[in-house]
């Protein structure tokens, strides 16, 4: 795999985040983020994860500090459609095809339809669905829906990817598969960088360069732990002491 270049896209500041009822979800979170690494966030149900997601994508405002996307605000960054969000769900339209859903985003941009189309056909070739774009949602299976919903995120072309708990309904075998797979199309776009929330450990050291551990509420950052294995990672990986160690690192630092 070429070496990745290590650009800063997402730059947090002393980031704080309190709800309107007094509640703080984030306080004084500083992450630096490079382009072209993955990044895992885990940590306890309620420690702010998936507020700092929307305060990147600019879905949710912060109460204090600074976040900067590509040197400009999270809203600039969305609106140049430069950062695209795969939510828990797949939340796909159901009275439209795969193919439609898909390329749905670029018809919003106004994109032409015979572009939007071949755009939408790339990336169902790189989530291994291109025989099922004729279908609509309710013929797919779970994992069929969460590749359709990553497509419709990789359509745009990203620069920045946030994906959260997109696995965490699906199976154990159709979830590690999804994992390579993922791995797999963020390996063949050196420029694309991942964040990505889950709470399963092993989910996060197999996937990431890099593991975000926060606290429960209010959430800070309590370690980023580098994961120092290289790109493909193979099937035997899970079953390595290394991996086994790096595991129980991580796990330490959750349970303080």
């Amino acid at each position: 795999m070429a070496v990745k270049t290590k650009n800063l896209l997402v730059n947090m500041s002393n980031l704080s985040k309190v709800f309107p009822n007094g509640t703080i979800a984030v306080k004084d979170v500083n992450l630096e983020i490079t382009e072209g690494e993955f990044f895992c966030f885990v940590g306890p149900s309620g420690c702010g994860k998936s507020t700092i997601f929307k305060m990147i994508t600019g879905l949710e405002n912060y109460t204090d500090g600074e976040i900067e996307i590509f040197g400009k605000s999270a809203n600039e960054a969305r609106k140049q459609n430069e950062v695209a969000f795969v939510f828990q769900d797949h939340t796909l339209l159901p009275w439209l095809t795969v193919i439609d859903n898909v390329a749905l985003p670029l018809q919003l941009r106004g994109v032409s339809k015979q572009e939007r189309y071949k755009e939408a056909e790339r990336v169902l070739e790189l989530v291994g669905l291109p025989q099922s774009k004729e279908m609509l949602p309710r013929q797919l299976s779970g994992g069929m829906k969460m590749r359709v919903s990553i497509a419709r995120a990789l359509v745009t072309r990203p620069r920045l990817l946030l994906m959260d708990e997109p696995f965490g309904a699906l199976d154990e075998i159709t979830r590690q598969s999804l994992q390579k797979e993922l791995l797999n199309i963020w390996q063949k776009d050196s420029s694309m960088t991942v964040l990505f929330i889950t709470h399963n450990v092993f989910e996060a050291v197999y996937l990431s360069s890099k593991v975000v551990v926060m606290t429960p509420g209010p959430g800070k950052i309590s370690a980023n732990i580098d994961v120092p294995f290289s790109y493909p990672r193979e099937d035997g990986f899970r079953t390595t002491p290394e991996f086994g160690d790096l595991i129980g690192e991580v796990s330490k630092v959750l349970d303080h």
